[in-house]
């Protein structure tokens, strides 16, 4: 069996939430069940090799990225293909630490990489260590926050460079440990961000909803037409949307009428519910949207092979909805209230059954970097983790050609 590679970006955020670095993550096939250096090598290669595929300008948009490497490949001449100010390197923590190591490290750092500690624990082997490298990361899930602590004020006598708390997943744990002096945050807390059941949908919202109603009972343009020049800032960003080569139109459009023509109720659909699920521009959302956007297209992508044209949009609109209650901060239940959704696509989204849920699964378990499920989802719609792995990095690309289209984050419509 081939090996089986699967890349996913993490953000790494600063105590504001505004985007710092991303991690980009590789997961091997269940057939690597043990730690060969060969697979070791593949895994590290398959993450700089794609990260040169795909272009570090558009995957990273002038981030960094930290990238998690092996003995195997830290020793290979791999390393040196990624420009230096792109990357931090981190030192896996199965790496033993010898002379040989250290050497290469500083050979590396005077090519002008940078090095980070992953999963830090206190060992004294790893104490000659900190003075080289610029950050330190931190497993906030998996130790005692007592324990962070201890950590933090044992190193700081040898290490000058910045912590990076991982796994964080609540607010309480967040808020521990900005209080204990780490300046950056990983985790899904960050990706997934608080959901307030409490809030009511917003009036900008409404209007879109209703357009979106009328879309999918649209007999006459005219229906549709009028609304939208009722609301400006929604021709505005129609116009500006239709325009954009995100809509893949090779004229100039200047009324509604056109737009509305040209791009047809299934576009205009996708794109409503771009701008519906999309459009708050905190920080902490903005990571999360490109999320929402990324999944709805993998579904989509997987369901092509397999399915209609409307099972395929459906299966997009049921990615792109699956993180609409955080994004939204609207409870699910009264979102499908306001706009009746097919079946399959509730079944999938409120109890993660039907048809579309294995694509879902799928979705949520490539970002998450989980290959056993991975295989176990892939299955289920007669795929391979090649083709979700590809299905990915696809995805990936589209979603940041889509947002490169948008207008800066202070307008609502980055995502339009």
């Amino acid at each position: 069996m081939g090996t089986e590679t699967f890349l996913a970006r993490q953000p790494i955020v600063d105590a504001e939430h505004r985007l710092f670095a991303y991690e980009l993550l590789f997961r091997q096939s269940m057939a690597s069940v043990s730690a060969q250096i060969s697979s070791q090598l593949q895994a590290g290669v398959g993450v700089i090799s794609n990260t040169l595929c795909l272009g570090p300008d558009w995957l990273l948009q002038g981030k960094l990225a930290f990238i998690n490497l092996d003995e195997a490949t830290l020793m290979s001449d791999f390393v040196c293909l990624l420009p230096p100010q792109h990357v931090v390197y981190e030192i896996l923590e199965t790496v033993p630490v010898s002379s040989v190591l250290i050497a290469r490290i500083r050979e590396l750092r005077q090519l002008g990489y940078r090095f980070a500690l992953d999963d830090f624990v206190c060992l004294e082997e790893y104490r000659p260590l900190l003075p080289m490298v610029d950050f330190v990361k931190l497993d906030v899930l998996e130790q005692h926050p007592e324990k962070t602590v201890e950590i933090l004020a044992h190193i700081q006598r040898d290490f000058n460079g910045q912590f990076i708390a991982e796994k964080v997943e609540t607010r309480e744990m967040f808020e521990l440990c900005r209080n204990s002096g780490i300046q950056y945050f990983q985790g899904y807390y960050f990706a997934r961000p608080e959901n307030l059941a409490n809030k009511s949908i917003q009036p900008g919202q409404l209007a879109v909803l209703d357009l979106m109603n009328k879309v999918s009972n649209c007999e006459d343009l005219s229906d549709i037409e009028e609304p939208l020049r009722r609301n400006a800032a929604l021709t505005l960003r129609l116009l500006r949307y239709a325009n954009s080569a995100a809509a893949g139109l090779q004229q100039q459009i200047h009324t509604v009428r056109q737009a509305l023509t040209l791009i047809g109720l299934k576009t205009l659909y996708r794109w409503l519910a771009l701008l519906l699920v999309t459009a708050k521009p905190t920080p902490t959302n903005a990571l999360a949207a490109r999320t929402a956007v990324t999944r709805g297209r993998i579904c989509e992508l997987l369901g092509q092979p397999r399915l209609d044209r409307q099972a395929q949009d459906e299966l997009f609109i049921t990615g792109l909805f699956s993180l609409a209650e955080p994004l939204m901060e609207v409870p699910l239940a009264r979102l499908l209230e306001r706009l009746p959704m097919p079946d399959s696509v509730v079944q999938a989204l409120v109890h993660q059954t039907g048809p579309y849920a294995p694509f879902l699964k799928l979705a949520e378990a490539s970002e998450r970097g989980d290959f056993e499920r991975i295989a176990r989802y892939a299955s289920d719609i007669d795929s391979s983790p090649e083709e979700v792995n590809l299905a990915q990095l696809q995805s990936l690309a589209w979603t940041e050609e889509l947002t490169s289209e948008a207008s800066p984050a202070t307008d609502e419509s980055a995502y339009g």
